[in-house]
Order: C-alpha cells, then structure tokens, then sequence
C-alpha cells in the first residue's frame, strides 16, 4: 500500500484544496516536466499505470548519471518523467536519493528555457548562483539520441524550485512521443512562507502558483479520463 500522500481524488477533489490553490487546469507557462522519482522503475510505471490506466513508455537511460526513465505525455510540451536508478549503473552517483525511496514521490521539477546560456548569464549578473549549462543526452528505444542542456540553481529551496533545461534545436521534445492520454491540471508550490519563494521565483522569470502550507511541498494534479491523481513531493 502506498502512503496517503499520494491520493487518487474524484473531481471534486478541487473543492477541497487549501484556498490557495488554483482553481482549475492551471500550470505554469515555462514548466518542461515533472520529476516522479522511485527506487524501481517498474515499480514506479505500475504504480502510475494503477491510478490513471496510462501506462508511461521506456524512455531510455541516462548514461553516467545512473538513471533510466519511462514518460507520460501531459499535453503540449510537458510530461511526466518517472526516473529510477539503472540496474546496469550500479556505481554511478545517486543524486537524487533514488535508492532511499520507499514510495514514487515528486523529487523536482524543470522548467523550460529558450536560451540558456542568456538565462544563465541573466542570472549571473542578478548574483543568483547556478551551474551550467551542462550538456545531457540519451538514446530512445528506436535509436535516435536527445539532447539537452541544462541550468542548476545552486539554492533550489529544497527541490521547490526547479532546474532549467533548453532541448537541442535536432532533438524532438519528449511529449510528442510520450504515451499519451493525461494532463497536467495542475502544478503549485506549498510553502510555509510563500512571499519570500514568490519573489525569488519573481527573479527567475517563472510564473508557478506558490501557496502557503505547514510544511513546503510541490503538489502535482495528473488528470486522465476522469481519474485525478495527485502527487506531492
């Protein structure tokens, strides 16, 4: 059994948010994808497949970072990205603390860039610390090779804010190929003071929903054919 954190709600879910939250299908305008983290991939698509009868597609794997992953379309150039450790890479580093995981979590988020290395310039003169760009590649399943780069925020709040990411101008974004049958309904920041993370997010040009809640959390709601599945972090 998996923990009430993560809760497959009716539609009437909604009506039962914090206050703050938003009201309907409503994301930000720069989020690239969301991060669902597990220590076992299969475990991680059957537990997505369960709620939402949407069963993601192998993605492939991260070479040198020690992850595989499986996607789920969320409509226009968003999805879902399940990522777990890769049983062939059994040395390379766990960043994100995937092998602790007892159950599928969100564990960040991306939000896209049209010019990163402008982003990360612009960040550089506001004094904001960020790593990158850092190129990232891998191959799918019918061979053809992605590529990206990517901007980390050395002060993320603790996986509340996201990493940037600009896709290669050859590589096709990862929703057009993705299983589909979701969206995403909804994408907000909880967090015990939301005014100083509004200003911070202010700074970094995204328009994400921050909310007030007792403790901070990203809070995801995945909508399939009637069935909503939410995921917090």
């Amino acid at each position: 059994m998996f923990s009430r954190r993560f809760l497959l709600a009716a539609t009437t879910a909604f009506a039962l948010a914090p206050r703050f939250a938003i009201a309907k299908d409503e994301v930000p305008s720069s989020l690239d994808h969301i991060l669902l983290g597990c220590d076992d991939l299969d475990h991680g698509i059957a537990f997505v497949e369960q709620h939402t009868r949407v069963r993601a597609a192998f993605g492939g794997i991260h070479p040198g970072r020690g992850t595989r992953n499986a996607l789920l379309a969320l409509g226009e150039r968003r999805y879902l990205e399940i990522i777990a450790p890769d049983p062939q890479q059994p040395n390379a580093p766990d960043n994100y603390g995937l092998q602790k995981l007892d159950e599928p979590r969100l564990i960040t988020w991306a939000a896209h860039s049209g010019n990163i290395q402008a982003l990360a310039d612009r960040l550089a003169t506001a004094g904001i610390a960020a790593e990158g760009p850092t190129p990232g590649s891998r191959k799918r399943p019918d061979g053809q090779l992605l590529q990206w780069q990517t901007l980390n925020l050395k002060d993320n709040a603790n996986g509340l804010l996201p990493f940037f990411i600009e896709w290669s101008a050859d590589s096709p974004h990862p929703s057009v190929t993705a299983q589909r049958g979701c969206h995403l309904a909804n994408f907000e920041i909880l967090t015990p003071d939301p005014d100083a993370l509004t200003k911070t997010a202010k700074q970094l040009g995204l328009d994400v929903a921050i909310s007030k809640g007792n403790t901070a959390q990203l809070r995801a709601t995945i909508s399939c054919a009637g069935r909503d599945l939410i995921l917090t972090s």
